[in-house]
């Protein structure tokens, strides 16, 4: 679990300025006609300002036919080790409450049709039920975790990265959150990828291990987990353990837009070709993106599986999916119907999350390591229909 640094110093009158962004602006009235009572005034103009966040509930669910299953035993195995979390967190899509998930988890226990079993469970569409596809993987790169000559640091979280819950100011701002760091008696946007490229991070200890190729380990981050083959020849995993706040650019998609790759270039593969081909153009390119992701040391493992995801849970190669968590419950099961080039049809589990992965039937498809996983995840953008697998209770409350 993530923590967040305390606030120090000026971050408290930084704070009173985001309170004040939140409050209640003031309603002219006709000086002919009588004011409207202030409390509902006040709560009008606050939910026109801020509307509650978009959920699935918000958006809307409805009850599906049952799709065919086909083979699910590597997903109830997936399951099963979600189940933990499934019946202690809270989901933000509005679908499911901790307890409804007691009965599916202690059934999954001792299942032996995994096919049987997911078929307990309601099918729910959310919205068209259609949305993107992707595919990420845990890359492995040369690297040490010594300084590399020529190589480029993988950062630890910087204890002065500051995450704020904007929803502690206010009921409308739930669910969103902002990072930065405290400057003089200001909070401010935390280093953006130029400025930590420049120095902004040396000389605070905070280089975890250093990367061999400057490409790769650009890449590293958007998978947010991978393995670095040290000199010795053994594995050191590192993983996510934060982000610095700014807003994620897709480096292909400009690449595309500018004509300088063409249809289906746009892959890690041919965006790694393009920046090699023109190195100080691609280091420009790297620094549009101004996200910077930070890593920590992951214990090695079962290298059968993944790293843990976003619940905690090991990730399983073809079956766990990153999802928006305001439109899938985490660590819930779904069957997932892809198309693209690689199509595929099979029971998935919701187990970790992602930066560019928002909205509705947003999915990404975790493949796991190797040179086939690195491929397929790196080509991978289709078109695909999604339907959740929830428990009887979250059912009947909906009145699916």
């Amino acid at each position: 679990m993530r923590l967040t640094p305390s606030l120090r110093g000026g971050s408290v009158a930084a704070l009173l300025i985001l309170a004040a962004c939140s409050s209640t602006p003031r309603v002219a009235t006709s000086p002919s006609a009588p004011p409207p009572p202030p409390a509902t005034t006040a709560a009008a103009t606050t939910a026109a300002a801020n509307p509650a966040p978009e959920t699935a509930r918000s958006l809307g669910a409805v009850r599906v036919a049952m799709p065919d299953l086909g083979d699910a035993t590597a997903a109830l195995a997936a399951f099963r080790r979600s189940c933990g979390v499934l019946v202690k967190r809270t989901d933000l899509s509005g679908l499911t409450e901790a307890g409804d998930w007691a009965g599916p988890c202690a059934a999954a226990a001792t299942a032996t049709d995994a096919k049987a079993f997911f078929a307990t469970l309601v099918p729910v569409q959310v919205g068209p039920g259609t949305g993107l596809n992707t595919g990420y993987y845990e890359p492995e790169l040369a690297g040490s975790r010594t300084s590399l000559a020529g190589g480029t640091p993988l950062y630890r979280r910087p204890p002065d990265l500051i995450e704020v819950d904007l929803g502690a100011f206010g009921s409308a701002l739930t669910g969103k959150k902002i990072r930065g760091r405290v400057a003089g008696q200001g909070f401010v946007p935390y280093y953006d990828r130029a400025a930590i490229d420049a120095g902004a991070l040396n000389g605070r200890g905070l280089e975890l291990a250093w990367a061999a190729d400057p490409y790769e380990a650009f890449f590293l981050e958007i998978q947010g987990s991978g393995r670095l083959r040290l000199p010795d020849g053994t594995v050191m995993r590192v993983g996510y353990d934060g982000q610095n706040g700014r807003d994620y650019t897709g480096i292909g998609k400009l690449l595309r837009d500018r004509g300088l790759l063409g249809p289906g270039q746009a892959t890690m593969d041919g965006i790694i070709g393009w920046m090699k081909r023109s190195p100080d153009k691609g280091v420009a390119l790297m620094h549009e993106n101004r996200s910077k992701i930070f890593f920590r040391e992951l214990p090695p493992g079962d290298p059968a599986l993944g790293p843990p995801g976003a619940i905690g849970i090991a990730l399983t190669p073809q079956v766990s999916v990153a999802a928006d968590p305001r439109f899938v419950p985490l660590g819930a099961p779904l069957w997932l119907s892809s198309k693209g080039e690689a199509p595929f049809t099979r029971v998935m589990v919701a187990q970790d999350t992602g930066g560019a992965i928002k909205g509705a039937n947003r999915l990404d498809v975790f493949w796991g390591a190797g040179a086939d996983a690195r491929r397929i995840a790196g080509g991978m953008s289709a078109t695909g229909t999604a339907i959740l697998l929830l428990p009887p209770a979250s059912a009947a409350r909906l009145g699916l």
